[in-house]
């Protein structure tokens, strides 16, 4: 750099490393283009500072090239830049973004990162988190690959976001938060450094500093007190620091750095400091060698990452359905599908099996559907009706003083048992209607979850199970609910059973008769007695009997006591029935859907010739066929970058930070 003849002022600025660190780097920025959109982390410098650090200037001065310039946010995408030292005297450069690749020269770099960076993020001054990559070939440069990101700012300019602040710092933490990452903190000579946003920034990352590099730019307005900033370091720069001039106005780089060693070689303050932490050859041969050693060690962790990332891949291509070509694979295929469907539904519907979904209670359906009928059961012996105590012998009184006819004595007229059992048949008639509607929305919940799991890869397959088997429990539904309601209309016809219960309840109840009757008689009288009087019946419970029932005669309050015994009795066999009947009703039903209905429905349905038949199932659904492509691509592309590791391997130096 000091050479008077200028002899190699084009020679790469660290030459003893970059025959060793360029195959890595080009390894590994290889493996950047690749496997970008596998959550693989790469070792990276990132390059960050606060506003007017002199950030560009440094970037600037490693590359010999033009950065856009200007007020506000010049960099406004993450700037990948590729530093590769060519023996040619030929530049070339080029701009890598939206998958293409544009070239350019060092009279236009400038502009062309602009307008790429408009074509990102759009005209304006906002920002964007899309990378846009730089390639220079250069001869004379330091084989280098960093990430120059927007600069700190806390006040918005116009045309910019109020909360430009915040999207600049979510950009920077992502790029620094990785241990992979090795952190550029540019700072100005003229600035207390724990005052500096971008400290604060790496310091939450990393909070010993074993990972972030610090240049202190503008050192030559800022001299005074420098030696002893650098050397404190109060803000845990681990990797420690390297101090620079910013190159002013005009002068060529070449320029810049002959000035740069004049500086700090001459000056009073600035020459006092160590020689290896001063200047842009300086800067660039630590970040080499930090770069060099960052890609060492990580190599081993990102072969694994690799290994690691293609076997899940291929496992989950493997763990996909067989892409079908043929007919008869095809057919094979969808028979497999529907009897797995079957059989699956039957261990769970009928045999209590379920250990496919031992883990979701939901689908344990021979439990829920038992609680199901159990409810309905409840609501049935809870309900109003089944309170045989409530408003006791009122109705029964009312019915038989209703129903007189001229008839002979003693006889009970059979209208008034049918009148009171119609009523309370109306009165529950909703529970058995709602009990089926609930069971079968049930089933049809469990149906599709099975077909789902058992079609999710077959498109149309899918499409049509789903919706062949909704029609199919639609009508078995309306098919039930047609059965319940006549049943309820039988039980509202007349009062039979065969059931001997029946007579052996009644003659129980009866034998309380005179019991009751003496209760209640003793009741009668002035208005000093009670109005109330409570007396116990085996079967019904303490009953309340009120006091203008005992006032009617004797004949009609025990016929009034017969009329509701044999209610009580009866009622006894309409619910069990009615719960007997349902359940019985089920499995027959649920028999039927399994043994025959589903697998006529589904074949029908998928077979049609105006729905295209079984030949559907070989075109796979948008997000089948997406998700094939990209495991496939993914694997490639990590094949790909295990071969470029392979090839570098043997390569690898060890060196020490």
């Amino acid at each position: 750099m000091g050479n008077k003849n200028g002899d190699h002022i084009d020679a790469p600025i660290v030459s003893p490393y970059n025959d060793n660190i360029r195959p890595l780097l080009n390894a590994i920025d290889k493996l950047r283009h690749l496997i970008t959109s596998e959550g693989i982390q790469l070792p990276t410098i990132v390059v960050i500072g606060d506003q007017s650090s002199g950030k560009s200037s440094v970037l600037e001065s490693l590359a010999g090239i033009n950065l856009p310039r200007g007020q506000g946010i010049c960099t406004r995408v993450p700037l990948i830049m590729r530093l590769q030292h060519t023996p040619s005297p030929h530049t070339e450069l080029f701009l890598e973004f939206n998958n293409k690749i544009v070239s350019t020269n060092e009279k236009s770099v400038s502009e062309a990162i602009n307008l790429a960076t408009e074509e990102i993020t759009g005209k304006g001054k906002g920002i964007s988190n899309t990378p846009l990559t730089l390639v220079v070939n250069k001869k004379g440069v330091p084989d280098l690959t960093m990430v120059d990101l927007p600069c700190i700012t806390r006040v918005p300019v116009h045309g910019q976001p109020e909360n430009i602040y915040d999207q600049i710092k979510g950009i920077i933490m992502e790029y620094i938060t990785p241990k992979e990452s090795i952190i550029l903190n540019v700072l100005s000579a003229t600035v207390d450094f724990p005052t500096c946003e971008s400290i604060r920034m790496s310091q939450s990352v990393d909070k010993t500093g074993k990972r972030t590099l610090a240049v202190v730019t503008k050192v030559d307005k800022a001299p005074e007190g420098l030696r002893e900033k650098v050397s404190s370091d109060d803000v845990n720069i681990g990797l420690g620091y390297t101090c620079v001039r910013n190159h002013i106005g005009e002068e060529s780089y070449e320029e810049a750095r002959k000035e740069e060693a004049k500086l700090f070689s001459s000056h009073p303050q600035l020459s006092k400091l160590d020689k290896s932490i001063v200047g842009i050859p300086a800067l660039a041969q630590r970040l080499v060698e930090v770069q060099a050693a960052s890609i060492g060690k990580s190599l081993p962790g990102i072969v694994k990452n690799i290994n690691d990332k293609l076997n899940t891949n291929a496992a989950e291509l493997r763990a996909m359905p067989k892409q079908l070509s043929l007919l008869s694979e095809a057919t094979t295929t969808f028979i497999q599908i529907v009897g797995m469907a079957k059989e699956s539904l039957r261990k769970i519907l009928l045999r209590g099996e379920f250990n496919e979904y031992r883990d979701n209670p939901k689908m344990h359906c021979t439990a829920r559907l038992v609680e199901m009928l159990e409810h309905y059961s409840d609501d049935l012996y809870k309900c109003e009706e089944s309170d045989m105590g409530r408003d006791f012998l009122m109705e029964e009184i009312m019915v038989l003083e209703e129903s007189k006819m001229i008839e002979l004595p003693n006889f009970l007229p059979r209208s008034a048992f049918l009148m009171i059992l119609e009523r309370k048949i109306e009165g529950i008639s909703y529970f058995p209607i709602n009990f089926m509607v609930e069971v079968w929305d049930y089933v049809e919940d469990v149906v599709t979850s099975v077909l789902k799991r058992c079609s999710e890869n077959y498109y149309h397959l899918h499409l049509s199970i789903i919706s062949a088997s909704h029609s199919l429990i639609e009508r078995m539904k309306e098919r039930s609910i047609n059965w319940v309601s006549e049943i309820v209309e039988m039980e509202k016809l007349t009062g039979y059973t065969y059931n001997p219960e029946y007579s052996t309840n009644w003659d129980k109840l009866m034998n309380q008769r005179e019991s009751f009757a003496s209760g209640v008689l003793n009741n009668r009288g002035g208005v000093e007695h009670k109005e109330i009087s409570k007396i116990a019946i085996e079967d019904i419970g303490e009953i309340e009997v009120w006091r203008d029932v005992g006032l009617h005669s004797t004949r009609i309050l025990m016929d009034a006591f017969d009329l509701k015994m044999r209610m009580v009795a009866y009622w006894k066999i309409v619910l069990g029935r009615l719960i007997d009947g349902m359940a019985l009703h089920l499995q027959l039903s649920l028999e039927y859907l399994l043994r025959k209905e589903l697998e006529k429905e589904v074949v029908e349905d998928f077979m049609a010739p105006e729905r295209g038949g079984v030949q559907r199932m070989m075109e796979e659904s948008p997000i089948v066929a997406a998700k094939r492509s990209k495991l496939t691509k993914s694997i490639e592309l990590l094949k790909e970058s295990k071969e470029v590791l392979a090839k570098s391997m043997d390569k690898i130096t060890s060196y020490n930070v």
